[in-house]
């Protein structure tokens, strides 16, 4: 997932991964920058237009530096239940639920999205395709094994073996529907389901990044380099992650690393609709949850808005009556709004909406307000 100023990762360039993507990329002349461990393109024709592309009409992203597993056994939704808040009970097959990895603090080590497949029709082995953020992979990966009952489960990292091809935007389902045998649109949001695309096996999921409808992609290699170039030739735009960083702070989306970390918990960050205290048993860091459920949290995640056109970056401090009282975390010039946004961590008795603070700018304060989130909600999100 992006960061919303341009990644600074110390890694050079011969230390750094690639997607099968990555040739495709340069030939479309993309800006190539450090990210998690990955060299991957920041913007290809400008943020801006990109940005626009997708809140208008369609954009595509290659996030195949995402963390991808696979899970398959007996009892998999009940063994894996304790390492999450939310009730995965819930799911059948076909769903999904974007929910966090907790740890004994109750604080969030990752967020991920959990798909809940249909059975293996020979063994009955109940399957889920589980997708993390690049930089936390290998450490989920441990996480999960180590808490996890494997006995009589398979665990596996397919991150390298697949492409990740996000497509966003209003009309992402009439571009990738000619590519497709079954019809995207009985997909519902965050539904899910393997299908053909280019006549070879596909994982196609109704979830993203952007606050927009589209679809998120994995597949093989060379299906994916495919993909990419028919739907270039059909017109959908080609997006970096500066534009995948705007979009996703316009609705409120937190990055993890960056607005949340394992420093917040669930509740403090405002996901508190992925803590399911009345319908699950025990899981990991319920007791730090549930006393905060009880006596309330000391910080908040919160919205702001500039009442100028200065830009809160990430640390900058968030500043109330001369005091400094908490730190921007995200921040840039929203394309849509035209205003600038940003996501800050301020005690909770200051995250009351219409709550007047002031940002500090490079040695002056500048005054913004506590907004409700998200930003901006489009009007062509599925139901």
């Amino acid at each position: 997932m992006a960061k919303s100023t341009e990644p600074n990762n110390p890694e050079s360039p011969s230390q750094l991964a690639r997607t099968p993507l990555y040739d495709l990329s340069l030939e479309l002349k993309a800006r190539m920058v450090p990210f998690s461990g990955w060299e991957m393109a920041v913007q290809y024709a400008g943020i801006s237009s990109e940005h626009q592309a997708v809140r208008q009409q369609a954009g595509m992203f290659d996030i195949s530096h995402m963390g991808k597993f696979g899970l398959r056994g007996k009892q998999l939704i009940e063994k894996f239940q304790p390492l999450v808040p939310s009730d995965l009970s819930r799911l059948q097959p076909g769903q999904a639920q974007y929910t966090v990895l907790l740890n004994a603090q109750g604080c969030i080590l990752d967020d991920i999205i959990f798909y809940c497949q249909e059975p293996d029709p020979i063994t009955s082995e109940e399957r889920a395709v589980i997708i993390v953020n690049a930089a936390t992979r290998i450490a989920d990966k441990a996480w999960i094994a180590t808490h996890l009952e494997l006995s009589e489960l398979c665990l596996t990292d397919i991150s390298e073996d697949r492409v990740l091809i996000a497509i966003q935007g209003p009309e992402a389902v009439n571009y990738l529907q000619p590519f497709v045998e079954d019809k995207l649109a009985q997909i519902k949001a965050f539904g899910h389901l393997e299908t053909n695309l280019l006549g070879q096996p596909s994982f196609i999921a109704r979830t993203g990044y952007t606050g927009e409808d589209g679809f998120e992609i994995m597949v093989d290699a060379e299906v994916g380099k495919e993909l990419w170039q028919k739907l270039l030739a059909a017109g959908v735009v080609p997006c970096g992650l500066g534009a995948r960083d705007t979009l996703r702070l316009e609705a409120a989306m937190a990055l993890y690393g960056q607005d949340i970390d394992d420093n917040i918990t669930p509740l403090e960050a405002g996901l508190g609709w992925v803590v399911h205290l009345d319908t699950k048993g025990d899981f990991i860091g319920r007791e730090v949850l549930e006393q905060q459920k009880a006596s309330g949290v000391s910080k908040r995640l919160v919205g702001l808005e500039m009442q100028g056109r200065h830009i809160a970056r990430h640390g900058y401090p968030v500043i109330f009556e001369g005091e400094t009282v908490g730190e921007v975390t995200s921040g840039t010039l929203s394309p849509t709004l035209n205003r600038a946004v940003a996501l800050a961590v301020v005690p909770a008795n200051l995250a009351k909406i219409g709550q007047q603070l002031e940002i500090e700018i490079r040695g002056k304060n500048y005054p913004a307000n506590v907004v409700k989130k998200p930003f901006y909600r489009s009007p062509n999100r599925p139901n």
